[in-house]
Order: C-alpha cells, then sequence, then structure tokens
C-alpha cells in the first residue's frame, strides 16, 4: 500500500456519542432479557421492597415490566436514573469498598434505555402522585400509581437490531429470566415474588424462612428436601457461612441446582466451585454433581464486587483463606452430621432437615477470619513421613468388640448399626438393629475406615521432603511460570521444590514423600490449577489423600474374606465411630437399612 494510500486510510481519533458509549457498555451489561430482569430485582430489593412482580412477553423480548413496593424515586430524580454512572448506592471510594448494595455501578437503567424503550413510573413515600419518565421523549409526566416503582422495557435489542439474531426463542428467554429471579429470591426470603409469562402465573413466592424459601428456589422435592443438611456456622463480626447441601447419595450428572452467594449476591466463581467440589471430594461418587446452596457472608472489605459489570465475579482479599474455609467446613459436615453421623441418627428419627453447626467457626472467628486455617503447613500435610514406612500397607485389624450376638434379642439394647448376623456371598456383613435391617459392603466400609487411619497416622508427623535423583522438567506457559516464581515460598513450605527453569518450562527438584512415587506431571498440573485458586496446600494434601486412598483399598477387608462373629461386630463399631464412613474412598455408599415395616410389607405380612 502507498504512503498516499495508507494515509488516506487513516481514520481521525473521534469522541464517541454518547449513545454509542451506552450502547456498548450495555453489551457487557444486558446480554439477553434475563440479564434485564437481573438488575431490575437488585434495584427494586435495593429500594426495600417486601413485594415484587415480574411480567414478560414473547420471553421478555416485546416486553419486561418488573414493579415493587420499594421507597420510590423523587420526580426531581427521576431523569438522572436513566443517566450513565449516577447513583443513590455510593458517593466516594470509601463506600465502594464498604458496598453493601446489590448494584452500585450506575450503568443498569442507562443501558437498558439505550437498547429499548423504557417507562420509568415511581412514586416515594412523601409525593401525593407517581411519575412517569419515558426514555424515547425524555419527558415526565404525573401519573397513578402506588407507592414504589414500576419499569417497563419494551422490544429488546430495537435499537441495535443486530444483537437480537442471538436472542433464544420465547421460552428459552423466559426460562432464562425466571432462573434469574429464582437466583435473586432464593437470598431473599423475606420478600414475597410473583412471576408472569404470556399471561400465566407461573411462580408465586410468598415470604418464607430461609431454608424454605432455599429448598423451594432450588425446585427439590419433598423426599429430598429432608435429605438436605442444614449447617450454620454462626454469626460473627467478619464472616458467616451457611445454607444446605445436598446428599451424596442424591448427586446427578447435571450441575443445574447449585447456588453460591457472597453478601446475599448469586456468584459464579472458580475459586468457590473448587472450594465446594474439594468439600465434596471424599464422599461424591466419580463425576457425579451434588445440589448445594451455600450462604458466605463477609465483611465487605474482605471483598471486591466491583470485577465486572454484570457483578457475578468477586475477589477475595485473601483466596486462599476462603478456599480453606469453606473446603475443610463443608466437608466436616457432610463427614459427620451431614453424610455419616447424620445418617446413623436417621435410624432414631432425627428431624429433617439435619443440621450440622460448627462451634469451632464462630469461636475461631471472633479471632479474626484470616486467621483461620491460617499456618502455612497445614496439619493435613504436616503428617506426611518417609515413602517406605507406608508402602507396603498392613491390613487394619478387626478385634473383639461387644456387644455380643446374643444381644440381638433384646432390641432395645442395640447399638445404631445393630448386631452382627451373618455374612451373605462372602461380600455383604448382615445386622440387626432396633428398627431392621443394615447391609454392609464389608470391604467398602473397611476401606474407609483404613483410609481415615492413615490419614490420622501422618497427622502430626512432620514433613518429610524427597529430593529427586533426576529432576522433572515440565513446559509451562509464562504466565504459569512467573505465578510460580512468586509461589515459591509458599511451595517450599509445603514441601514442592518447585522452580523456573526458563521463560516457559519449571524444573520439579523435590516433593513431600508420600507423593514421591506417584505422577509428579500431574501434580505439578495441579498445583498451577491450584496456585491461581490460591490453594495449592489443599492441592497436595489431596494428591497425598489419593494415594493413601489406592493404599487403604488394598489393604481393607477383601470380598469372599470370612469373618467371625466378633470381627464382624468390631467393624460396625468402628463404623460408628468413623467420620464419614457411610461411604467408601470413591464415593459409594457402604451400607443401607431396610426398616422392618418395609420387610413387612414386602411379605405381606401383618402384625
Amino acid at each position: 500500500m502507498s504512503e498516499q494510500a495508507s494515509e488516506a486510510a487513516r481514520r481521525s481519533i473521534l469522541l464517541l456519542p454518547d449513545v454509542l458509549i451506552s450502547q456498548i457498555a450495555a453489551g457487557e451489561v444486558i446480554e439477553r432479557p434475563a440479564s434485564v430482569v437481573k438488575e431490575l430485582l437488585e434495584n427494586a430489593l435495593d429500594a426495600g421492597s417486601k413485594h415484587i412482580e415480574l411480567r414478560l412477553e414473547d420471553g421478555g423480548m416485546q416486553r419486561i415490566v418488573v414493579s415493587d413496593d420499594g421507597m420510590g424515586i423523587p420526580a426531581q430524580e427521576l431523569a438522572l436514573a436513566l443517566t450513565r454512572h449516577a447513583t443513590s448506592k455510593i458517593r466516594n471510594l470509601e463506600e465502594l469498598e464498604q458496598v453493601q448494595s446489590l448494584g452500585f455501578r450506575g450503568e443498569a437503567l442507562a443501558s437498558i434505555a439505550s437498547v429499548a424503550r423504557t417507562l420509568l413510573r415511581s412514586r416515594s413515600a412523601h409525593e401525593e402522585h407517581a411519575w412517569l419518565l419515558d426514555s424515547a421523549t425524555g419527558a415526565i409526566e404525573p401519573a397513578a400509581g402506588a407507592q414504589g416503582t414500576r419499569v417497563e422495557v419494551l422490544d429488546l435489542y430495537a435499537a441495535t437490531p443486530a444483537r437480537r439474531k442471538f436472542l433464544k426463542s420465547a421460552a428459552t428467554e423466559a426460562g432464562h429470566a425466571i432462573e434469574a429471579l429464582r437466583r435473586v429470591a432464593i437470598a431473599h426470603p423475606r420478600v414475597s415474588f410473583r412471576v408472569q409469562s404470556e399471561q400465566r402465573v407461573v411462580l408465586a413466592w410468598p415470604q418464607q424462612g430461609w431454608q424454605q424459601r432455599v429448598s423451594t428456589g432450588m425446585g427439590v422435592g419433598s423426599e429430598q428436601a429432608e435429605s438436605l443438611i442444614a449447617f450454620d456456622s454462626g454469626d460473627t463480626a467478619v464472616l458467616r457461612l451457611f445454607g444446605l447441601l445436598g446428599h451424596p447419595e442424591r448427586a446427578k450428572s447435571r450441575s443445574d441446582k447449585q447456588y453460591f452467594y457472597v453478601n446475599g449476591r448469586f456468584v459464579r466463581d472458580r475459586l468457590l466451585q473448587a472450594a465446594m467440589r474439594q468439600a465434596y471430594r471424599d464422599v461424591l461418587h466419580h463425576d457425579l454433581q451434588a445440589s448445594w446452596c451455600v450462604f458466605l457472608n463477609i465483611s465487605p472489605e474482605l471483598v471486591d464486587v466491583n470485577v465486572h459489570p454484570s457483578k457475578f465475579e468477586v475477589r477475595f482479599r485473601d483466596p486462599q483463606a476462603v478456599f480453606r474455609f469453606i473446603a475443610l467446613q463443608l466437608a466436616d459436615v457432610l463427614k459427620g452430621s451431614g453424610a455419616s453421623t447424620g445418617d446413623f441418627k436417621q435410624l432414631e428419627q432425627a428431624p429433617t432437615p439435619r443440621t450440622a453447626s460448627s462451634s469451632n467457626v464462630s469461636s475461631k472467628g471472633q479471632q479474626g477470619w484470616l486467621s483461620l486455617y491460617a499456618s502455612s503447613a497445614p496439619s493435613d500435610l504436616s503428617a506426611l513421613s518417609k515413602q517406605h514406612v507406608v508402602s507396603e500397607p498392613k491390613q487394619s485389624p478387626i478385634t473383639d468388640q461387644q456387644p455380643s450376638p446374643e444381644a440381638a434379642d433384646d432390641a432395645s439394647e442395640l447399638p445404631i448399626l445393630g448386631v452382627a448376623l451373618a455374612q451373605l456371598h462372602g461380600v455383604y456383613l448382615l445386622a440387626q438393629n432396633k428398627s431392621g435391617l443394615v447391609i454392609v459392603d464389608m470391604h467398602a466400609a473397611h476401606e474407609r475406615i483404613t483410609y481415615e487411619q492413615l490419614k490420622q497416622a501422618y497427622n502430626g508427623q512432620s514433613l518429610q521432603v524427597q529430593q529427586l535423583l533426576v529432576p522433572l522438567r515440565v513446559r509451562a506457559q509464562e504466565s504459569d511460570v512467573a505465578m510460580v516464581e512468586q509461589a515459591r515460598e509458599l511451595l517450599l513450605q509445603l514441601g514442592l521444590d518447585l522452580e523456573p527453569g526458563g521463560p516457559q518450562a519449571l524444573v520439579l527438584r523435590a516433593v513431600p514423600s508420600l507423593l514421591a512415587r506417584g505422577d509428579l506431571a500431574a501434580v505439578v498440573h495441579d498445583v498451577l490449577q491450584a496456585l491461581q485458586a490460591g490453594s495449592a496446600d489443599l492441592v497436595l494434601g489431596s494428591a497425598r489423600d489419593a494415594l493413601l486412598a489406592s493404599w487403604a483399598c488394598h489393604a481393607s477387608v477383601r470380598a469372599n474374606r470370612q469373618l467371625s462373629l466378633s470381627e464382624m461386630n468390631a467393624l460396625l463399631r468402628l463404623m460408628e465411630q468413623t467420620p464419614g464412613s457411610d461411604r467408601c474412598n470413591h464415593g459409594r455408599p457402604t451400607w443401607i437399612h431396610i426398616g422392618i415395616d418395609q420387610l413387612d410389607r414386602w411379605l405381606m405380612r401383618g402384625r
């Protein structure tokens, strides 16, 4: 291209028109009708509303109406409400860093008005009537209306028709819009919601308690709702973790019923998702997905919500501490009150949903939440010892324990899992408890017991590091190399000597002894992913536990091994004492219970 042609092709730098600026900003905020619904609902909640209604026509593409009974907008402020970067929610940087409202950027209404005709009708408490603002003309006129605000969005993307081509069918868009309301409504049980789509009421939720609203919002049936595990860490000055966890036995292949909230805001965050996977790791089978709804209330100064215009993302001041707190607390709930002893108690007609409280959370939280699990070498890693100590694991002993088989004659004296009766095909243990029959997979149960015993054996011991005779060189991206260099001190504390080996390479020189015979390349890969989430210590702990789980499998009771009644009873007692013993290391159930009433029904026996 000639110099003259190149000069002619050059375009001058000009300021963009305000309308185009708003339409560009709308592309980040208003992805589809559901985005409009989310933003309008958040504004309604920030206004202190107690009742909110949503109406959709043509999936929201033709018409969206959100009405509330909140404080309303004074007439003199209506025009500003549709202006970019105009908001009542923050005044300065200090308020931004302490923000607790759902909306605060001052972009939503302006973005909506830039791509669709928007009618804003509002009445504040001290006004005699409402006022109506039409975005198409800018005119403000008196109007009828009760206290609160009504926003009507017409013909979405009429001003930017190219964007409309990316929308789906009316039914699909309506589904996304209703899901957007569901996500918002779950976190606000004291507000009633009503949704009308195509002249038909599709949702009507009254004010509810939080557990009832979560169950309703998750769309679980009554039977599944009874299996949800309620937990609450207790409220402190800086954080609280509470919610409902789906029982591992109810897990499915889809992840459509997973909700995480930070300070009442629904978020999609990789770190939080990773923490939930870590919590379920020891009790969930393979790639199944559990249902859960978890709320993290945290001091606003410890989390940044001003990460993206959609406000779906957050950034924590100390992501590693948050990850460890969530993962370890919920793992304890699932292994303890939820997925282990909770099931034993259910045999004694425990109330549902089951509730677990972590007393250590509330007591430690008073000292400052950042100190929780803050040691550089956590207890689940400090227990590693030399490889040869456990490379030939011995079978965990099963010794004589009471009660004796004769105790089965007195049902009132039976332990929770009962008294052993016999073996079935060398695989299952049959036991009688006071309410029926208990069937135990002997290998799976003993595998969990052995696994937990191995972990306890390593906990509390000093960290043993093994130098590699031949350092392992791994290719990596420049960003990964820089990340490892910054985290080198932490990795050394975890027994991992990993350092840059060039612009696109890492060199592994030493690992914790227990991992020395594992897949070292996989360990490096996992650690890189963990560093991105700020949780390298837990990933190393997971790698260690994976090896222990493998050894526990080999060291446990095998099929067709004949056990005496005393040995069977000892296994039952160990199960009752071991956290998480209702599932093996791979997430499979270790036992089932069949009530005597069920047996009577099967055999048509009257009593």
